[in-house]
């Protein structure tokens, strides 16, 4: 990243760091519809492992991902139950709709933090001929739009059992689950044990360049690998994309802990201004998601921030983003430590 830029939009821009380079140059590759390009292979096989799962499904973006491990679960016609700003209602074009044909129903959480007793007193799992029967909920962790929120590891145990007793199912879409588990200290495989698919990303805080994985039972990922090539998803010579992957699981797992520390300093630097704007003991990860009093200082501190070269996104009227990710070292955290509270005093007199 240009000394004179700190792009702080999301933790999806990263590049491929020198390791990761090499370990892509030196892929040993095959074709993957034929299902023989070994690191692709490896790689499924140990992300199954890691979840305690039976299999695993390398694709090319999160989106499909969770489309297909939602459709694994939810058949035509019935719903999946989530909050109001999970990512799989808000960000994914309603492709569970379009594609899977899935209904949704949603609850209201705050910041995305989950609440069993919530979801699963919505659910209606037999609701006979004349309305929509619930066969799953999804939870999302850490909770992207609520700003990184990590969900409650006795909360999951709750809807777990509590959703095998109503014979629903459960899809964790675990975009950023990597982050929940350097701050829980939460084991993948309990990880594993709460859901019957998992979506996992590596192009977000592990830095791979494409790619995201479903896991689940052998059976549910064979039928995913027909949808996955009947939505284009197939793909060829991409142990390319798999070794940057398995390199990620590797070597960027724990180091994930630098860059909460990051974002928790800018909350800091932020909060002393107006603790209004953010409140820094909810900043879990690597996400600061600030709330401005009106759409006119949101607008007016994204402009200050383009001015001095640190880059921000709005993901609502009246709240900035800001995502600190492996191309975000100290001294460019501090230094958007440093500038943004200036930015954050002219931008609430506008």
């Amino acid at each position: 990243m240009s000394a004179a830029v700190v792009d702080l939009r999301s933790d999806t821009l990263t590049r491929p760091t020198p390791g990761m380079l090499e370990a892509i140059a030196a892929a040993e590759v095959g074709d993957d519809v034929y299902g023989e390009d070994p690191e692709v292979n490896a790689l499924e096989s140990e992300v199954a492992a890691l979840f305690g799962h039976e299999a695993a499904l390398f694709c090319p973006t999160g989106s499909m991902a969770n489309v297909l491990g939602v459709r694994a679960v939810v058949p035509a016609g019935q719903e999946v139950l989530c909050d109001s700003m999970a990512h799989i209602v808000r960000a994914e074009l309603g492709s569970h709709a379009v594609v899977g044909q899935v209904t949704t129903r949603t609850w209201q959480a705050a910041r995305g933090a989950f609440e069993a007793d919530v979801a699963l007193a919505m659910a209606v799992p037999d609701a006979g001929p004349y309305f929509v029967s619930t066969a799953a909920i999804a939870i999302e962790d850490t909770h992207n739009f609520g700003g990184g929120t990590v969900q409650s590891v006795d909360e999951l145990r709750r809807l777990r059992a509590g959703a095998q007793a109503l014979g629903l199912s459960v899809h964790l879409d675990g975009a950023r689950l990597w982050n929940a588990h350097v701050v829980t200290g939460v084991s993948f495989q309990e990880y594993g044990s709460f859901a019957d698919t998992i979506s996992v990303c590596l192009s977000k805080g592990l830095g791979a360049p494409v790619g995201s994985v479903l896991v689940s039972s052998a059976e549910r990922i064979a039928e995913a690998r027909i949808w996955r090539k009947r939505l284009g998803g197939g793909m060829r010579q991409a142990g390319i994309l798999a070794a940057a992957g398995r390199y990620a699981l590797k070597h960027h797992i724990e180091r994930l802990a630098e860059d909460h520390a990051h974002a928790h300093a800018i909350a800091t630097a932020l909060a002393g201004v107006d603790s209004s704007i953010i409140e820094p003991e909810l900043v879990q990860t690597n996400i600061v998601a600030t709330t401005w009093p009106s759409a006119t200082a949101a607008q007016a501190f994204i402009a200050g921030c383009t001015a001095e070269g640190i880059r921000v996104g709005a993901v609502g009227s009246r709240v900035v983003r800001l995502v600190t990710h492996l191309d975000i070292d100290e001294a460019a955290a501090g230094r958007a430590a440093d500038v943004l509270p200036g930015i954050a005093k002219q931008a609430l007199t506008a």
